[in-house]
């Protein structure tokens, strides 16, 4: 329990740290796929690597996925290399382009992965369970935070053997955690069908309270 008593020229007070954690069931899926094309040819590894992902945004376009949920969040080029016996010898080019894709209803989450992947995704990098409406859920924790420093502070003004004045001369945000749920993997890498458990999401906040006691 992190409190202190202090005293300064003009009150005496105890400084605390509330905390409040919420769970909340996720109803946002973040999904990040696409598709990494290695030739010799830089222009073929561009061609087909284009070819690819179009397919794969007209597949989840009529999957009914808005375009505008739809973006790309990485496009790069590299040069690949064999190494042998300390000698790098020119081996051909990898094309990467990821798309990030918005599912605001989390049961679709599996169709969009098997969607993609059917459609020449190669590479599923990522899945995260948010909250579209994250506020209203952290206002909770943020109040079970402030009762939580009242607690403290009551709990030591007692201890002390002093009157606590409920209502905190000051009080301040310190922190706060909306942490996205990330989904593992290599738990459907061999699944005929992908399943997908999105779990639950922790909201926390965390105050900073100042009490006067006398």
């Amino acid at each position: 329990m992190n409190t202190t008593a202090l005293t300064d020229s003009s009150r005496n007070m105890i400084e605390v740290t509330g905390e409040g954690t919420v769970a909340a069931a996720p109803d946002r899926a973040l999904i990040t796929l696409g598709a990494i094309t290695e030739k010799a040819s830089l222009s073929e590894a561009q061609t087909e690597n284009a070819g690819t992902v179009s397919s794969i945004l007209q597949s989840l376009f009529q999957l009914g996925i808005p375009k505008e949920k739809v973006q790309t969040v990485q496009y790069g080029i590299e040069i690949q290399y064999n190494y042998k016996e300390g000698v790098q010898t020119f081996r051909g080019y990898k094309v990467t382009h990821l798309l990030r894709v918005t599912a605001d209803k989390i049961e679709q989450t599996g169709g969009i992965v098997d969607t993609a992947v059917r459609h020449g995704a190669n590479t599923v990098s990522g899945i995260q369970f948010t909250s579209a409406h994250p506020e209203a859920y952290y206002n909770q924790a943020l109040t079970m935070a402030v009762h939580s420093s009242r607690q403290k502070a009551a709990t030591l003004a007692k201890a002390m053997g002093v009157a606590l004045h409920p209502t905190p001369v000051r009080i301040q945000e310190a922190s706060q955690s909306i942490e996205p749920r990330p989904y593992q993997m290599a738990s459907f890498a061999a699944a005929a069908a992908t399943p997908i458990q999105p779990g639950e999401l922790n909201i926390s906040a965390v105050v900073k309270a100042y009490y006067s006691y006398s």
